[in-house]
């Protein structure tokens, strides 16, 4: 197996293969979304609306080693829009070679083209392990999340 990670655009051949992964994501965090949401959050990602979801792959030896889903939104304390990265995913047989890094650093790349104020993220806090990487990266807040 190749170190050599690459980031990259979603591309439209590229569904079932992000489709598994994202399963993996999802059942990781005990969750699960219905059939026709994972047809329409790819469809999404093709979209040019200014708050539709936007997704980078990390490509290892011609396969998809990672995904990061983020997206736009405003925030009344900025005139810039910010930037929420929803789900970040490596896979685990791949771990360590640096996928999630180099999916979070493009996703800053592309907030900074893009103007964004910031690029937040949550996570459960017993993700250990992408925890010690967000440690290193990224700052982490005090607040808490509350949900209806």
């Amino acid at each position: 197996m190749s170190n050599e990670v690459t980031v990259r655009r979603i591309k439209k051949a590229d569904f079932e293969a992000w489709k598994a992964m994202w399963t993996k994501y999802l059942e990781f965090y005990k969750s699960s979304v219905k059939p026709e949401v994972y047809q329409s959050t790819f469809d999404r990602f093709f979209e040019n609306g200014e708050f539709e979801p936007n997704c980078f792959v990390a490509v290892q030896d011609d396969q998809l080693a990672g995904l990061v889903h983020f997206m736009y939104h405003r925030h009344n304390w900025h005139i810039a829009n910010t930037c929420y990265l929803q789900d970040l995913y490596a896979d685990e047989n791949r771990r360590g070679t640096g996928i999630g890094r180099k999916l979070i650093e493009a996703v800053y790349e592309q907030a900074d083209k893009d103007g964004a104020a910031s690029v937040y993220w949550n996570t459960q806090d017993f993700n250990t392990e992408a925890r010690k990487l967000y440690d290193r990266i990224a700052k982490l807040t005090p607040f808490i999340k509350y949900q209806r």
